[in-house]
């Protein structure tokens, strides 16, 4: 029987080299970022992890709670304190600090506001990926947690009618799958093409780059737990932000494949700029639809 061991486990070989990276951003994570390693400290594995941890200048104790956690695991924990938010300077986290120091043959991402909550969610990831070498990533359902509406039970995050994806179906109007739930070959991402993109919604963008390299694979489990509120990146977005970046999200993915999706990157793009005119121009937005309806009927 394989014996797994918690990846904080001293006793790794040092010849045994690092499968997996996690990789994790916070920003003034203070009430959550303790629940997010232990859910990383409690996993059993066959290999060995390292976490890569990068804090954005929190301006609360997020970086004294990493501080101690890094000083505790040395050898499984890396941080890296910025003096200066990145992300106000247009810099990307994932693409400019940590994928470029990962060891692993495989990524993980979680955020520091989110968490796991099955011990065997890497060993189950990663065993799929070593056995099915035409797949590029496998992910998972994820628990849905809502701050803002507390009386609300954790729920599932979305439903699925099918386990296996491939690039066409990064082209809709919602994220696939949620990023906690994230496990891919690191070989899959093409950095470059990453960090010249000026794209908010990077979950998508990610997950488009890697189903280049091979299909997706979904896991009908609930191994994460999304936690909602106000702090997150989309929360603080206006609607008008949403949907430019959304549309901008398209087109570039649209040109990354070439343009062989071209019809569903077409119609996500206009549903973006349908709901851009509703916002900006709501006059117009409900002449058009009167009109709309009129020519429906007229041509029926």
């Amino acid at each position: 029987m394989t014996k797994f061991l918690p990846i904080s486990e001293p006793s790794w070989p040092d010849a045994e080299g690092i499968l997996v990276s996690v990789v994790v951003t916070t920003y003034n994570h203070e009430a959550y970022i303790s629940e997010a390693i232990e859910s990383f400290l409690m996993q059993r594995t066959n290999f060995r992890v390292e976490i890569l941890i990068n804090d954005d200048a929190s301006t609360d104790d997020t970086p004294i709670i990493l501080g101690e956690y890094e000083q505790k695991y040395p050898a499984l924990i890396k941080v890296w304190y910025q003096n200066i938010n990145q992300y106000s300077q247009g810099k990307k986290p994932w693409f400019h600090v940590l994928f470029p120091n990962a060891r692993g043959k495989y990524i993980a991402i979680c955020e520091g506001d989110d968490y796991w909550t099955d011990c065997l969610k890497l060993q189950k990831q990663v065993e799929f990926l070593e056995a099915n070498h035409d797949f590029s990533g496998v992910f998972h359902n994820t628990a849905f947690l809502d701050e803002r509406e507390p009386d609300l039970e954790a729920r599932p995050w979305r439903t699925y009618e099918c386990d296996v994806f491939n690039s066409k179906d990064i082209f809709r109007k919602t994220s696939l799958f949620h990023t906690s739930s994230y496990v891919f070959r690191s070989v899959a991402v093409n950095t470059e093409f990453l960090i010249k993109q000026n794209i908010k919604s990077n979950d998508m963008l990610l997950l488009g780059v890697i189903s280049k390299y091979g299909k997706l694979k979904f896991l009908n489990e609930l191994m994460s737990v999304y936690r909602k509120n106000a702090r997150g990146v989309t929360s603080k977005w206006s609607d008008v932000e949403f949907h430019r970046d959304r549309i901008e999200l398209n087109n570039s993915l649209n040109d990354y494949f070439d343009y062989d999706y071209n019809d569903r990157a077409s119609s996500i793009i206009k549903y973006h700029k349908n709901q851009l005119i509703r916002l900006q121009y709501p006059v117009l937005y409900r002449v058009k639809r009167v009109l709309s309806k009129v020519l429906t009927r007229s041509n029926g």
